[in-house]
Formats: C-alpha cells, structure tokens, sequence
C-alpha cells in the first residue's frame, strides 16, 4: 500500500544522530549565548559618592526592595515616636487621693487657727509655724486673712490640686506644671490669694507619670514595623544610572540588587536560558525528523531555520525591557519567509517558538507572545505563494488585524490608558509594514543564497526565451513539444492533489534538456528519418539514452539552474527499465536457442544484466517529481496510441501509473493512493482535450465554404 513518507515510521540512523548532535549543539549554543547575555556579569567599580562614567541599565525586570530607603523610613518613624511614661488612670487616683490627705494634713492647724478669735499679733505667731514653704508675700496674704478669706482660700487650693494632680504629670514637665498654677486658680479671688493658693498647691504636686525606657523601644518597635518595605518595579532595561549622576546609597543598592557590583553568575537565570533554548530547538528539530524528512536531510534548509530562529530571538533580547520596543519587531516577517520558501508547516513551529522566546525575553510577557503569534499565524495564512506582490500585502493586512486585535483584548482585560493604547496600536501597523517590506525584499536573495525556488524565479526560469528553452526549441523542437505537453500534464495533476503547478511545469520544461547533447538518438526529434537504434545493439541504445540524464544534469549546472530543479533531471525516470531495448536484448540472447519459448532461451534471456537497462536514479523524492515522471511516461506513450478515445487513453494512463507503482519507483516520494487516483483522472482529463476529436465537415460542404470565401474576396 502506497502511503504518505510522513506516515511511514522513520528509521533514526546514526547519521540522523550525528545531525541531531552538531544541528542541536550550535542552535543550542547560539541561542543561550543571546539569551543570557544580558545576565552575565558587568561588576562596575562604583562606591557612594562616585560620579558615573557611563550608563548603566537594568539588565532585568525585577522587584527591588530597598533596604536603604526602608530603614531610612523606618528610622523616621522611631524618631516621630515621643518618650513614652507610665500614667495609667489608677496610679494617677491613688497618687491624687494621697496628695489630697497630706493637703488636708497641712491646712488642718490653720482651719483650727483661723476658727479661734485670736488677736492678729497672736494669730501671726500662730501662722509662722505653718506652711513653712511660703514666700514673704504669701505669708503676709495669709496673715491677713479672716477666717472667711481663709476658708474661701482653703477650698481654692483643695480644688486646684485635686484638679490638676488627676491630670497627667509627668516627671520632667512637674515645674512647668506649676508655674501654670496661678492660671488654674478660680478668678473670683483677688490676685494675692491667688498666688497664695498657688504657693500653697506648688510643693504638694507629685509626678504621676515617669519615663519608661521599655515603652519608648516598644513604641518605636512598632512604629518602625508600621513603615511598608519601599519597593520599586524596575523594567528590564530602565536607566539605573546616567552619565556624571553622584552616586547614592540607594542607587548602589539597586545595582547590588542586581549584581552589578558582584562579577559571580547568576546561575539559575543561565540554567533557565539554557533549558529553554534547548527546549525550542528539540522540539523544532523533532518536529523536522518526524514530519519534514526532506528538510531535515537539506543542510541549507536547517542553517536557514537555524539563522531565522537566531535572528529573530536577537532582536527581542536587544528589544527586551522596553515597553513599546519589541511590538515594532516585525516578528512575523521569519515565519512569513518560511511559509513562502518551505512551507506553513515549518512556518508555523517557527512562529510559536519564536512567539514563547519573545514573551519569555520580555518580562514572561504573555501580551507580547500572544502578538507575535497571532500576527504571525495570520500572515502564514494568508500568504500561501510568493509569487505576486499582492499576496504580501494582503498578509501584512493580515497582520495588522491579528495585532491591532491582541492589543485590543489585553487592553480591555488590563488597565492600559489611552495613551499606551494608541502607542501599541501604532506599533501594530508598523510592525505589519515592516513584516511584509522585509519578507517581500529579502525572500528571493534568500531563496538564492540558500536554494530555494521561489516563485519568481520560476516564472523567470519558464519564458520561452531562457537560453536552454530556447535551444531545446530550435535544436530538438520535437523534445521542445514534448516538454511542453509533459508540462501541460504535469501541472494539471498537480493542481489536483495540491502540489506545485509552477514548480513541476517549470521542470517539465527542463527534464529532458540532456537531448540536446545527441537529438537524433530519440525518435520525436528523427522527424520520420533513419533511426539510429536500428543499427545498434540493445545495450548501446540504453546507454545511448540513459546518457541523456548525466549530459542533462551537465547542461544544467553549465546554464546554472537552481540545483532543486536540476534534481528534476534523474528524478524523472528514477530506476525505471528500458523496457523495449531489455526485452530487445533478451529476444535476441534466447534467439539461438530458439527464442523466448523454448527453456534453454528462457534461461539464455535470463543472463541479460538488467541492470545495465536501467536508469541510474535516484527513484523520485516528492510529489512534484512523481507526477513528472508519470506525466512524462503517460505523453510518450499515448503519442504513440493509433486511437486517441476516452477508454484507450485511460487503459494507457492507468497501464503506465501502475508499471511505475509496481517498479517501486514511488517508494520514495509521499504520494497517497488517493493522489495516484486523481492524477490519473487529471492526466485522461487533459489528454482527451489534447487528442479531442474535430468536426468531420462533408468534401461538398468544404467545397461550398470556399467558394464563398473566393465569392466574398472577389467582391472585395
């Protein structure tokens, strides 16, 4: 059963593992050295107080907690904190109760003193004993008092102390509290008792509040704890320092934070690089191994791939911790090329690793892979050839939308302004343009430089007026028409199962090129002369006609076609038998022993080396050289068919397609069962309008017809 190469289990030889090994080492390589190189060390010599000599960025996104700036703040705090005492409102009532009692104590013997009726000499020798703390002018208020003053006073002076001694006192503000006594006391006395009530409170205040060293720390303690961590976002790429900026405490701790003034490696920040390069390129080339097979085996396909891959993760690292930046990238532009020269197979992998690369460069930006994903998809889609200029325009449309979209949604889903938007939006349009003006200008010197076909070049390739068309035409016209019709066939097949029209009708044109170097040797160019084969032995004539694939293959290096379609050359007959001068030579090697009937012939026959009536290969390699093939049987064979209908073109193609399926010569190429049927339905298709049967017109109406046609030129 004939099935696609990609559904056949591919067997890993040890020249795949070599390839793995070095294809893997470089990638790999590479892709770590751009990615941690913004990581490695950069150790600058600076201390607080310096001058920068130069600018200095912040290699990575990360959240800084600045111990300076913290404990300055914190320190702050503590000194904002009061002294703190230890008044609390029941030591404050057992103190004022105490201060109280020793009042009353004191003012007892002068109740007793004012209550007897002593003459004032008597009542001043009374009085000198008591209240002994009270200046000359306090003593002289009191000795003047009568016994109603002095109760009015007595009353003052309880109410003052119980007043104030209740309130908060604390040791170090006790003499300030006193000289306020005065002001405490009831404005209905006169001035002198005032400050006699004043003077007689003063000595009795005590401190109900002492300083505590214990409170003070705990309340300091706590108000340093209340104080947030200052902590900064800084972006990857954020000026941390400028030319001729004095150096900071805090700027120095930011650099430490980094490791700018450490030269030791961040090792898990390298390991991670490395994992992940190895990741995308191990998945990149599994994914060729097992589903790109030509690839995989095409050297300048993978140095392609590998460059584009390099390429394009340079960019975003050097992008990388701008805000705007990497949305400018035309990030689509790599898978776009891809798609055009190899495929949206190997287009899209690209695409979505280049996608997570972009994303992980840039602050694990989800945003960011999400846009370079979407944009890229959509061109891939819309893209399909690059043969027309049109079609890049459309992609780069493509894009725009896929962008502008991404952005609309993480702006809606985040909290993004007005500005950032129009920003991203602008970035969108630019990244689309320059997408499509880098994959339109760079694909075909790309395609040139690694071997690729591009659309343009085939459609230059194909104008009749190419150098080698141009002799096939003149030197071997009938070749010349058998390239043509091969073409013809080759390119409707193609179209039927979803191959290259352009690529295998561009090699149709030059399969057989190799004539050239001996035209008369094959039949469509004898023009119904003497055959040469008819004077040569079977052998002779199959090398005579085998030659034209080596002198084919020359002519094409000497004309410089792109060596995939000189391919095309051996591929067309692949390992296929000369059958008729094979069965030539076995009828004549049994001939002596009676032909092919007879046992001894059958054995003599059996000698005839097949191999020299073979071609040389190699068998096919894709579709496109299959159909040639078949194409290119099925035009020489039904030429020679005597009727050209429906069931004997269709007897031919289904005989030739099924000698070539039965040969093995399709074993190589990823052609379904379902292809080979619909080739076969496009090549009856094509032939039965190419052998279409013409209107038979009577000899009396041909007579009729041109006697008009003189009638009308006479009348003329």
């Amino acid at each position: 059963m004939l099935t696609r190469a990609v559904d056949r289990p591919a067997r890993f030889t040890r020249h795949d593992a070599v390839r793995l090994l070095v294809a893997a080492a470089l990638l790999v390589g590479g892709l770590t050295v751009i990615l941690v190189a913004d990581d490695l060390p950069r150790g600058v010599d600076l201390v607080v107080g310096d001058v920068a000599a130069a600018e200095v960025r912040a290699p990575r996104t990360i959240e800084f907690s600045s111990k300076v700036e913290t404990e300055a703040a914190r320190q702050a705090a503590r000194d904002a904190v009061p002294p703190q005492y230890d008044f609390t409102a029941d030591t404050t009532a057992t103190i004022a109760r105490r201060q109280l009692d020793s009042l009353a104590a004191a003012l007892g013997p002068l109740d007793s003193i004012f209550a007897l009726p002593l003459a004032p000499a008597s009542r001043e020798i009374a009085l000198a004993s008591q209240l002994v703390w009270l200046g000359d002018d306090a003593r002289k208020t009191l000795e003047g008092l009568d016994a109603e003053e002095w109760s009015a006073v007595a009353a003052e002076a309880a109410r003052v102390l119980s007043l104030v001694q209740r309130t908060e006192i604390r040791d170090a503000d006790l003499e300030g509290v006193r000289a306020t006594l005065y002001d405490r006391v009831a404005q209905s006395l006169a001035a002198p008792e005032r400050t006699l009530v004043a003077e007689i409170v003063s000595p009795l205040l005590a401190p109900n509040s002492t300083y505590s060293q214990e409170l003070t720390d705990a309340a300091r303690a706590a108000a340093a704890a209340a104080v947030a961590p200052v902590r900064y976002d800084i972006t990857q790429g954020e000026v941390l320092l400028r030319p001729g900026q004095r150096v900071s405490a805090v700027d120095l701790a930011r650099l430490e934070a980094f490791g700018l003034t450490d030269v030791q490696l961040d090792v898990s920040r390298i390991a991670g690089w490395f994992l992940l390069a190895a990741l995308v390129v191990v998945l990149y080339l599994a994914w060729l191994f097992g589903f790109r097979q030509e690839l995989w085996h095409r050297t300048s396909a993978l140095v392609l791939l590998g460059l584009l891959l390099l390429v394009t993760t340079l960019a975003y690292v050097m992008a990388g911790g701008r805000s705007i930046l990497p949305f400018f990238i035309p990030g689509a532009a790599p898978p776009i090329l891809v798609a055009v020269l190899l495929g949206g197979g190997p287009a899209t992998i690209l695409a979505t690793l280049v996608a997570i690369i972009a994303g992980a460069v840039n602050g694990l930006s989800l945003e960011l892979a999400a846009y370079v994903l979407a944009g890229s998809l959509a061109g891939i889609v819309v893209i399909r050839r690059g043969d027309r200029l049109s079609f890049f325009v459309r992609a780069g449309g493509a894009i725009m939308v896929a962008n502008l979209a991404v952005i609309a949604i993480f702006s809606l889903l985040g909290s993004r302004d007005l500005t950032g938007v129009l920003q991203l939006c602008a970035a969108a349009v630019a990244s689309a343009a320059l997408s499509v003006i880098v994959a339109a200008g760079t694909f075909q010197f790309i395609g040139n430089t690694f071997g690729f076909l591009t659309a343009f070049q085939l459609l230059e390739l194909a104008s009749p007026s190419q150098p080698l068309l141009r002799r096939l035409l003149l030197e071997t016209p009938g070749t010349y028409h058998h390239s043509l019709m091969v073409g013809n066939l080759a390119e409707r097949a193609a179209e039927a199962i979803g191959a290259d029209p352009l690529l295998v009708r561009v090699a149709a044109s030059y399969h057989d090129i190799g004539k050239l170097a001996n035209p008369l040797a094959f039949i469509e160019n004898q023009a119904g002369g003497v055959n040469i084969h008819d004077e040569l032995d079977p052998e002779a004539s199959a090398q005579v006609l085998r030659a034209h694939i080596p002198d084919g293959i020359d002519l094409a290096y000497r004309g410089r076609l792109p060596k995939p379609l000189i391919a095309f050359i051996p591929q067309h007959h692949g390992t296929a038998r000369l059958s008729f001068f094979w069965a030539k030579a076995r009828e004549q090697a049994a001939a002596p022993f009676g032909g092919l009937g007879t046992q001894a012939g059958q054995a003599a026959a059996a000698t005839v080396d097949e191999r020299r009536y073979r071609h040389a290969g190699p068998k096919p390699q894709s579709r496109e050289a299959a159909i040639l093939m078949l194409a290119d049987g099925v035009e020489a064979s039904v030429r020679s068919l005597a009727s050209h209908d429906e069931a004997t073109i269709r007897a031919m193609v289904r005989q030739i397609v099924d000698e070539r399926l039965e040969d093995g010569q399709l074993d190589e190429c990823d052609l379904t069962l379902r292809d080979l049927e619909r080739t076969r339905e496009a090549f009856v298709a094509q032939l039965l309008g190419m052998y279409h049967q013409r209107v038979a017109y009577p000899q009396n109406k041909i007579v009729e017809l041109e006697a008009r046609r003189g009638a009308g030129g006479a009348g003329v």
